[in-house]
Order: C-alpha cells, then structure tokens, then sequence
C-alpha cells in the first residue's frame, strides 16, 4: 500500500513551495519542535544549494510547522553520539561543522533569506533567526541561547548572534539562559520586526515580495558585498565597495533601470 499525499508531506522533513520568484521552504519535524537534526541539516543545505542554482528564485522564505520555529539542535541525536568509542567527539565535530556550513550558505547564497518566526527560537535555532537575511517574527515568539541551563554553552550560535545584537545583551543571554521577548529581540536588532500572530505571513511575503521586485543582479551583487565588507576596516570596505559599484554600473539592466528612473517610466529589464 502507497502513503498518501498527505502521508508523503508528513515524511518530508523539509517543504518547498514556489510562487511568483518566491520559495518557502517549512521546517517540517512538529514533534521535534523543527529541531536541526542530522537530516534537517542535510536538508536545509541541500535546498539552499539548490535554490542558489535556481534563477527563477529571488527570495525566500524559511518557516516552521507546529508549535516552534526552531528548538536547536536535536539533543538526543546527539546523546546517541556518545555511544561512539571516543565518547562522539568525532560526531560532535561533525555536527557542528556541519551546522556551521548551512549557516554560512544561507549567507552566500545569492538570494536573501527571510525567516518567519513563531513560538521559541532557541539556541541553534536562535542562532539560525540570526543568520537570516531578515527575520520577522510572531509578537509572541520567545528567543533564547539557553544552554548554558543544561551545561552546554552556546559557543556556535554566539558567532551569529554577537554578529546581530550589543555585546552585552548577547553575553548576557549567553551566560544566563534569558529568554527574550519578540519586542526585545526587535530592540536589540536580531529580528527586523515582531508583528501580531494573524499578520506575520502577510509581513514576511510582503518583504519577500518587494525584494523579487528588484532586479535580481543587483541584489545578488548588493548582499555578497554586504557580508564582505562587514568584515574589513573602513578603509578596505570603501575600496572594495567602490569597484562593487563600478560592476554594478556595467551591468545592462542597471542602465535601463537608470534610464527609465530619469525617463519617468517603468523599467524593462532582461
């Protein structure tokens, strides 16, 4: 007997949706509060290669079924890794150079990624709203880097984290295992917005909409010299923005664009 269409969705770990140059992809593991699992990390690399290939996308957006956006890590996996002969220091290296590899192709990827946040994020999942492009969340979500509660400090969600909010706030969520309120993960700038739970897909699109409006060369230019030049000092920043600039001018559509901008019409890009 064959699943069901339904039963197949259920198996599936990972959606993907595409609609007018938009893909979602949804966190689909309810029961493990969408937690980044051996196969939700594979996953989610996986799509995120896949979509980096993909012309057709200029936006996404990365979302959870159920009760959470994203738990962190899955804890008992990783319990499981123990059991190795050299205690899963082996796994545990892995999976987090893992881990770091996804993070840093959500980062690389030409297409800025949006989370839609609901529920907790907490620990690798916190650190995951951080690594996002953008991030707009549920009004009642709650964001944490909480393990240090059970003995484990958060060390690789720190590196997004300190990347997005004050140093202090980030220490202190690190060091405590606070939880923070949506409206406070707004002030300290990890997420873009908290809106009210019936309005946060109609948010999320909207943005996601507004960015496929763009011409995609210019985003796809724009958010690898963003991430670049964040890591250089001024000086060096200027520098290589300014030859950014100059590929930017040379691309066709960018004149058009210019063109039609002094012309008072719209523009016909390629």
């Amino acid at each position: 007997m064959h699943p069901s269409n339904t039963e197949r969705a259920e198996m599936t770990i990972l959606l993907r949706e595409d609609s007018d140059h938009i893909a979602t992809l949804t966190m689909n593991a309810p029961e493990r509060l969408n937690a980044l699992s051996d196969d939700m990390l594979a996953a989610l690399h996986d799509s995120f290669d896949d979509i980096a290939d993909d012309d057709t996308v200029r936006a996404v957006i990365l979302c959870g079924t159920g009760k959470a956006f994203c738990a962190g890590h899955d804890l008992k996996e990783m319990q499981a890794g123990r059991q190795a002969p050299d205690g899963g220091a082996a796994y545990f290296k892995d999976l987090f150079d893992r881990c770091a590899a996804m993070m840093q192709r959500i980062q690389t990827m030409p297409q800025p990624v949006i989370a839609q946040v609901h529920g907790i994020a907490t620990a690798a999942g916190c650190q995951l709203v951080a690594t996002c492009d953008l991030a707009i969340a549920d009004d009642e979500t709650r964001f944490g880097v909480n393990g240090v509660n059970i003995g484990l400090f958060c060390s690789t969600p720190m590196v997004a984290l300190t990347r997005n909010i004050h140093r202090k706030a980030a220490f202190e969520m690190l060091t405590t295992g606070r939880f923070i309120s949506a409206r406070e993960a707004q002030e300290l700038g990890l997420i873009n917005r908290a809106v009210h739970t019936d309005a946060l897909p109609r948010e999320t699109a909207e943005i996601a909409q507004s960015i496929a409006g763009k011409l995609p060369a210019a985003v796809k230019i724009g958010k690898q010299a963003f991430y670049t030049q964040a890591q250089m000092t001024t000086a060096e920043a200027y520098a290589y923005t300014g030859d950014i600039m100059v590929q930017n001018m040379l691309v066709d559509d960018t004149n058009e664009g210019i063109s039609a901008f002094l012309e008072k019409r719209a523009p016909d890009w390629s």
